[in-house]
């Protein structure tokens, strides 16, 4: 048998991670939180009750956002174009961006380093997920029995939009650790196996699908639009988990991607949603969030008095003086992009205005780096120590265009992908794509979601379920062929899933070779 040579020193922190974490356990199948505090047999009374639900549900799920720089770690940073700016405010902390950047997990969450108030490990547990499951369960279960002063368009809303807020849940953990325990009863205290996270979301897609027209579109309310589950919402979530079953289910592809171009069609032509124009105002309402480009969001905002963590942002990394307050410790950013990478992405010899717009000193390699693409709501003066106002946004109307040429190009379709994708370019006020079709066409769509997308929390999903994330032309620090098949890609699952249930599996790679 070959031997596996393990690290005994992070070995040690490993362990010492997990007991921080499952010390504080309870000793309860999945966490649920008690069911009196879930439902109450008197609460669900009244449309009120159900509305303080729903905002229950958003809150807990963001406080998973919020517990460090979530979107950075896991869907940026990882693939190891992100370096610590040498000078930066907390330097020895910051250099965490490269032990992500070389897939150092266990390092990444090692208590002795010097970046543990990151507290990395928080993501490998997803007791907070399973609370939102199960309470999307309770609420479905609620709704379906009756609940006073609810007409049946009430009801049907209610249900599609937490049948949204569940699915989506399971989305969001597959991607973080691959196979996950599914369940949709409510109170759910059965131990049970973790499921092939193909099935997990091909179920989520069956619930979802016939629920979508009970949504609208979008809201005339400026308070709901983004911020609030809509049909436009459901549909983005619906693309993206048919794209990532196609990188997974190869054998059945083409069907995904069939589902992908027909969603993509759907939302484009509803009308419902735009690009805004790519100057400072129109740029800074999409980033503040409730835009006519949001299909669904985390909405925060400093007026409302949201506690946003200081690291939770992405674009925290990115943002100097003037972007960023105090200016006297504010001089440089903490990160910067690679000149490589950012060159591939936006050559000087191609019409792009995200280049300029987005980006100053993209070239540096240092902290002279800023990623203007998040600096356009600076809320901060003088000694406010602030990240500019922003939203937390999770799909986005440009995002769900260019997967529908990604689709329409995966089903040879290139003519019709190359209308769409230059849909998003032509706001970018960018050359028009006037290439070849075929892995051409697909190579130049990927780039131009790179491109779009940058920061947004979807270059690192985007390399796994295309699979380029095995080549060096695409990752600067790709995955061999073994550890992809063992999901070296996933996150560790914290070790609070095993109490009281014996047929829990943790993620074996970080358990042997990840160390």
């Amino acid at each position: 048998m070959k031997k596996i040579k393990i690290d005994m020193k992070f070995l040690g922190s490993f362990i010492a991670v997990l007991m921080l974490v499952s010390v504080t356990s309870c000793k309860e199948y999945l966490n649920i939180e008690p069911k009196d505090r879930l439902t109450g047999n008197n609460f669900y009374q009244s449309k009120d009750d159900v509305e303080a639900n729903m905002a229950n549900m958003y809150s807990m799920f963001f406080d998973k956002l919020n517990e460090t720089w979530v979107i950075g770690a896991i869907g940026e940073a990882r693939s190891g174009e992100i370096v610590a700016s040498p000078g930066a405010n907390n330097y020895n902390s910051r250099v965490i961006v490269e032990v992500l950047g070389r897939n150092e997990l266990i390092r990444a969450m090692d208590p002795s380093a010097p970046w543990e108030w990151y507290h990395m490990e928080r993501i490998t547990n997803w007791t907070r997920y399973y609370q939102v499951i199960q309470t999307a369960n309770i609420l479905i279960d609620k709704l379906n029995e009756g609940i006073p002063g609810l007409s049946q368009e009430d009801t049907n809303r209610y249900i599609a939009e937490a049948v949204f807020l569940r699915s989506f849940t399971y989305f969001w953990m597959v991607r973080l650790y691959g196979d996950v325990v599914y369940y949709t009863d409510p109170y759910h205290s059965e131990a049970l196996p973790r499921e092939d996270m193909v099935s997990v979301l091909n179920k989520c897609i069956a619930d979802l699908e016939p629920l979508k027209n009970d949504m609208p579109w979008t809201f005339s309310d400026p308070a709901l639009k983004g911020a609030r589950a809509s049909r436009g919402s459901i549909v983005a979530l619906l693309m993206n988990m048919n794209m990532w079953n196609a990188g997974f289910d190869r054998g059945n592809a083409q069907k995904y991607y069939q589902a992908t171009a027909a969603l993509g069609a759907e939302l484009m032509e509803s009308n419902s949603y735009r690009l805004l124009p790519l100057d400072e105002e129109g740029w800074a309402r999409v980033t503040k969030g409730r835009s006519d480009e949001s299909l669904f969001e985390f909405y925060r905002s400093i007026n409302y008095g949201d506690a946003n963590a200081a690291l939770a942002p992405f674009g925290d990394h990115f943002l100097r003086w003037p972007y960023k307050f105090p200016r006297f410790n504010n001089q440089i950013s903490h990160c910067y992009f690679r000149s490589e990478y950012m060159e591939k992405l936006y050559p000087e010899s191609v019409a792009d205005k995200r280049r300029d717009f987005w980006f100053e000193d993209m070239l540096s390699n240092s902290g002279q780096f800023i990623a203007k693409k998040f600096g356009y709501n600076v809320y901060a003066s003088g000694n406010e120590d602030k990240n500019p106002d922003n939203t937390f946004m999770i799909f986005r109307y440009a995002g769900a265009i260019l997967l529908r040429a990604e689709a329409l190009a995966e089903l040879g379709r290139d003519a019709e992908a190359k209308a769409v994708v230059d849909v998003v370019r032509e706001r970018a006020e960018a050359t028009l794509y006037d290439g070849p079709g075929g892995q051409h066409l697909k190579d130049f769509i990927f780039l131009e979601r790179a491109r779009e997308l940058i920061g947004e929390g979807h270059r690192y999903f985007d390399l796994i379920r295309t699979r380029r994330i095995l080549s060096s032309m695409w990752a600067y620090k790709p995955l061999n062929q073994d550890q992809y098949n063992r999901r070296a890609w996933t996150w560790p699952i914290d070790q609070s899933a095993r109490v009281n249930n014996p047929f829990m599996t943790l993620n074996e790679y970080w358990l042997t070779t990840g160390l």
